[in-house]
């Protein structure tokens, strides 16, 4: 430090002292972490697979809040502001242009003399009083908000709030997935390296407390257990002989064909439940019993529902027989569930659309969609995953009170039965458990843009569900005999949450470019579509800009920066690769040095024993 210059050197004790401020930062926000001390509890007493489940509920928590916060800021406080006289602030509503007043009619349940049962239903299903609050997209009726000195674009911010939520959660998914890839590819090089990790350096020595240090050796066992039964399973596969490789692949190929068959039986169930339930719903209430209105009006959901129930228990009583190693076989569990769930999802949105855009009527002509079933159809989507939502956290509270506990009471008081031996406590099943997140997730992100409050319902959800969870884990769980590994199953929750993301663009994209916006509600009444706000708003900018914008979106700009995209891409994989060949032979040298270093012990050894024999 004295031979540097006085201005050096206060750079440096500055760059010192910054460091040591985010350390200490960081450490202080490890112990604002949300359910922080729950979480390690978990890890010690169930292991890291369980863990891994409760920490990716967390994540999902949060990124549900951001979201929420992301919709409130952009298109909730600019209407409430105004609403209440906050602010000096009005709200501007053009009327419609070229728009037949048919295609303007949006008839609203009566407040007139209502049965207390309805309010029931209207909670539950998300019509009725529900159905003109902030809850919905119909609502949003609005033009913009007009301030003192500028003009706020509702329909654009309402836009710009739906890009904006998906790209934040593509980004942070993305974010979190390479970190957990770059631990997992560390992992899966050498097992007999994440042997020694575990046991020389896998111990944290800033651990004082004794209760901590009991959870630090579960976790640890646990960890090596679960190595230790895949190196089994590995073995076993080594062994195997040609005519068993030959039955295994049999057999599997016949239990992929049933689990085929069962996805397509499911698929056409919803289907035909979605058209009925959109059949019958328009019925009046007065004319149906309460029982009957619910039914129909939760039709969808509850084939749904059942559907995700019971593929799980088949999907994993077929991957028994298929012999594969623990970690796999949730990840192929998980992998079909998420396609059962997510598609069923899906054929409910489609068909959806279908009805939606489908009509013989006079009608459906003038205004471009099924005006007559469906007025302000983008409420109408909202409200059913509104219900899907509602739906699945009362399946879980029920299933957790009326199943889960009762099955640990008789097995526990009652266990000289056979019937209940047979049974047993049951294990906490991480396939199904990640897959009624990741479901959850996917309706949050489609039915934000048609029910902005939803993400604020799905936080709470899934608050709920962490500490239901988290009782039914310690109460009426017992460890699972075959243990599972944390660092594979944290990158591939990550993935199926992507894959349940990228389904959700895919509605979402067709119904703001292609299916017409409703004419009698929404804040685009007035545009043909809802990507319209987009060169609308565009053609307000000066013509530089414009000029600009346009030549960005052209095939001009876009196959020029495709091409040098992958010519990145190209260079970083041979960049990777050459990485992978230094590391290859690093390890080999390693590996001579160690043999060398063995030699020589083995010399000295020799050496130390003939002299001891020569002296005595």
């Amino acid at each position: 430090m004295k031979y540097l210059s006085e201005w050096d050197q206060w750079k440096r004790y500055s760059s010192k002292s910054w460091k040591r401020f985010i350390e200490k930062a960081r450490e202080m926000t490890t112990h604002l972490e949300l359910w922080r001390e729950d979480i390690r509890s978990i890890e010690g007493k169930f292991g890291t697979g369980i863990q891994s489940y409760f920490s990716f509920l967390r994540f999902l928590v949060l990124l549900n809040l951001v979201i929420f916060l992301i919709i409130f800021m952009v298109v909730l406080l600019p209407v409430l502001l105004t609403r209440y006289k906050i602010t000096n602030s009005s709200f501007i509503l053009i009327p419609s242009k070229d728009v037949d007043i048919q295609c303007t009619v949006y008839p609203i349940s009566s407040s007139g003399l209502i049965y207390f049962y309805s309010y029931v239903i209207d909670l539950l299903s998300g019509t009725g009083f529900l159905e003109d609050t902030y809850l919905f997209y119909g609502h949003y009726t609005i033009d913009g908000v007009k301030f003192q000195n500028f003009i706020y674009d509702l329909p654009l911010a309402y836009l710009l709030s739906t890009i904006a939520y998906l790209a934040l959660s593509l980004v942070w998914i993305v974010k979190r997935s390479v970190e957990g890839f770059k631990i997992n590819l560390i992992r899966s090089e050498e097992h007999f390296q994440s042997y020694c990790n575990k046991i020389f350096a896998g111990w944290d020595f800033c651990i004082t407390n004794r209760s901590m240090a009991d959870l630090k050796h579960s976790s640890l066992r646990y960890e090596l257990r679960a190595d230790l039964e895949e190196e089994r399973i590995r073995q076993k596969i080594a062994e195997r002989t040609s005519e068993e490789t030959i039955r295994i692949y049999s057999l599997r190929l016949f239990l992929n064909c049933i689990v085929l068959a069962v996805l397509a039986a499911c698929f056409y169930a919803i289907y035909r439940a979605t058209i009925f339930s959109q059949e019958h719903m328009k019925k009046e209430i007065d004319k149906m019993v309460f029982g009957e209105n619910l039914l129909i009006l939760y039709l969808p959901s509850i084939v749904i529902t059942l559907a995700n129930f019971i593929t799980p228990i088949i999907f994993a009583k077929i991957i028994h027989y298929e012999d594969y190693s623990p970690g796999f076989e949730i990840r192929l569990t998980i992998l079909r569930c998420v396609f059962m769930r997510l598609a069923t999802i899906c054929v409910l949105v489609f068909t959806l659309g279908s009805k939606i855009t489908s009509c013989d009527s006079y009608l459906c002509d003038l205004c471009g969609y099924n005006q007559k079933l469906y007025p302000c159809w983008e409420t109408q989507v909202g409200q059913e995953m509104y219900k899907l939502m509602i739906f699945d956290l009362i399946i879980i509270l029920a299933v957790t009170l009326f199943v889960d506990f009762p099955r640990k009471i008789l097995v526990t008081y009652c266990s000289s039965w056979k019937l209940f031996q047979c049974w047993g406590e049951q294990e906490f099943a991480i396939p199904d458990n990640v897959l009624g997140i990741v479901y959850g997730q996917t309706i949050c992100w489609i039915g934000a843009f048609f029910s902005p409050l939803l993400p604020a319902i799905a936080t709470l959800k899934f608050i709920i569900i962490f500490y239901v969870k988290e009782i039914s884990l310690l109460y009426t769980c017992r460890p699972s005999p075959r243990q599972f590994r944390a660092s594979n199953s944290n990158f591939f929750f990550l993935l199926v949450l992507l894959i349940g993301l990228c389904l959700a663009i895919i509605p979402l994209t067709i119904s703001m470019a292609r299916i017409p916006s409703s004419k009698a509600c929404g804040p685009f009444t007035n545009f043909n579509t809802t990507w319209e706000v987009v060169p609308k708003t565009v053609s307000t900018f000066p013509n530089s800009l414009q000029t600009l914008v346009y030549g960005i979106t052209s095939e001009a700009f876009a196959v020029p920066f495709f091409m040098i995209i992958c010519l990145i891409m190209f260079y970083f994989i041979a960049l990777a690769g050459a990485h992978k060949r230094v590391v290859v032979q690093l390890r080999e040298q390693l590996n001579l040095e160690s043999r060398d270093k063995r030699y020589l012990i083995q010399k000295l050894t020799e050496a130390q024993r003939d002299l001891r024999n020569r002296l005595d």
